[in-house]
């Protein structure tokens, strides 16, 4: 997507683009796909307090709009399917005066079961979106950041099939085969198969990248973590799911956020991803996997530093940084 901007949103109406926020903002949180669900959820609750500035982005510039318009955030246009999107993005991002960049939440995802998805760059797109297009904005953004400050990856439960989630177990064979739309890589899955296992995959790139992220910059004052917000019916992962689970996700699966530690009101998953943005006793906490508020293992594949390294080096390349 070309032509990048960024559009100002406050809670009584639409302030200059490019312009920050007025009062006392004192530092800039960025969140990646906050339209909706759990972005705009974090973005809630981090915007009560006003010493935040509050930057969501989206794909579509009157939605981020309307999104920010409820939490007093701003809005950016950000297509993460698209590099070019990426890079002019951050660009203008960086360009921009506005207090230091405490905060990076990479939480934007999406899941295919309709076949499979190419990217702007001709990428599969659950991974270009889901891990590489975060992965360059958090290389080109990585200076702006102003220390302490910390970078959270929004993963899921998913990645580890000890977590019985029902979902197909990640299949991660090199980065490479990630990122192309290769048919022998779905081998004797269904289409509907095939894109949820792209998309726990992705969910594994997620922590193998935080984890190399930690190896490679930790130290210098910003910190590394990921986050699993638990399953969270009322976000958009279902759009492609059939009628009956998309009813399941909708009506069903709401009550057993009463009874089930793992199914969560994205309000609660909200608070938990805040607190890892913004409460003080975290501050030096870096390189963990945090479900909701507690730190725990990830998968035992998420360990593997020969596989956290090819994603990295792979990435490098096919983002143009290597």
């Amino acid at each position: 997507m070309s032509g990048q901007r960024l559009v100002s949103a406050g809670r009584r109406g639409a302030h200059s683009p490019l312009r920050p926020v007025t009062g006392a903002a004192q530092r800039t949180v960025l969140i990646t796909g906050g339209t909706s669900g759990l972005g705009l959820g974090v973005a809630g609750a981090l915007a009560r307090d006003p010493s935040w500035q509050v930057v969501i982005t989206g794909r579509d510039a009157a939605r981020a709009r309307e999104a920010a318009a409820t939490v007093g955030a701003q809005a950016a246009v950000l297509d993460l399917g698209s590099l070019h999107s990426v890079r002019a993005f951050a660009a203008r991002f960086a360009a921009e005066e506005r207090p230091p960049l405490r905060a990076l939440v990479a939480n934007a995802g999406l899941q295919h079961l309709q076949g499979t998805a190419v990217s702007a760059d001709g990428f599969e797109e659950t991974f270009a979106v889901n891990h590489l297009g975060h992965f360059l904005l958090v290389q080109l953004l990585f200076d702006r950041l102003a220390p302490p400050a910390r970078v959270v990856v929004v993963s899921s439960d998913t990645h580890d099939p000890a977590q019985s989630s029902g979902m197909p177990a990640p299949r991660f064979t090199t980065a490479h085969e990630l990122a192309r739309p290769d048919a022998a890589w779905a081998q004797g899955d269904s289409p509907a198969t095939a894109g949820r296992r792209r998309y726990t995959t992705s969910k594994l790139c997620n922590v193998l990248f935080t984890y190399e992220l930690e190896r490679r910059l930790g130290g210098r004052g910003v910190t590394f973590n990921a986050f699993n917000p638990g399953l969270m019916p009322g976000t958009g992962l279902a759009r492609d799911y059939p009628a009956y689970q998309r009813l399941a996700w909708r009506y069903l699966l709401p009550a057993l956020t009463l009874v089930h530690r793992n199914v969560n009101t994205p309000r609660r998953s909200a608070a938990a991803l805040a607190r890892l943005v913004d409460d003080p006793s975290l501050q030096d906490v870096s390189g963990r996997y945090f479900s909701g508020e507690r730190a725990i293992a990830s998968s035992e594949e998420s360990g593997d530093r020969d596989k956290a390294a090819d994603l990295w080096q792979t990435s490098l390349e096919l983002t143009g940084l290597a």
